[in-house]
């Protein structure tokens, strides 16, 4: 009896594995962990861009950092590129002295995977996101999605330019 398998040759058997190995790959970028990171230095293949906005300026105030916001409750909404198209998020945030004091994003998704990832995203981008000055303000990974950050960052780029006082 032989004690080493034998090598697979059978072109179904290595469809099979380079078809995991795919599975594998892609369940990587989109692990469902939740860890609640940002990372204001990070680099995106996700394509993503801003497709509308609306601010409204509640009354005014300063910010610390690289601009002076006006206080009050901005949306926009965001969009990018998953695998299943093109996805967009709603974002909704208020703006104290430059400071996120709340946030809420609201999934546009077409998509049932793509609607899962922005709900986690959705779910965790408070602990995150609320205290955090907006022009410091750039997530990378929240709860385990990392495609909806594209999304989520062109909509805070917008709701900058929007509460510049």
């Amino acid at each position: 009896m032989n004690r080493f398998p034998r090598p697979l040759r059978s072109p179904y058997a290595l469809g099979a594995i380079a078809g995991l190995s795919l599975v594998g790959t892609l369940a990587g970028c989109s692990a469902t962990t939740t860890d609640a990171t940002t990372n204001p230095g990070s680099t995106s293949s996700d394509s993503s861009s801003s497709d509308t906005s609306t601010g409204s300026s509640a009354d005014s105030g300063t910010a610390t950092g690289d601009g002076t916001y006006a206080d009050g409750d901005y949306s926009a909404s965001g969009s990018y590129s998953s695998p299943g198209g093109t996805e967009t998020i709603q974002v909704e945030l208020t703006l104290a002295d430059g400071v996120v004091t709340d946030v809420t994003v609201t999934g546009e998704a077409s998509d049932n995977q793509a609607l899962r990832y922005q709900t986690e995203f959705s779910d965790g981008i408070a602990a995150v996101a609320v205290g955090e000055n907006i022009d410091d303000l750039k997530v990378s990974r929240v709860a385990g999605s990392s495609l909806t950050s594209g999304g989520f960052n062109d909509a805070v780029e917008s709701i900058k330019a929007d509460a510049l006082a």
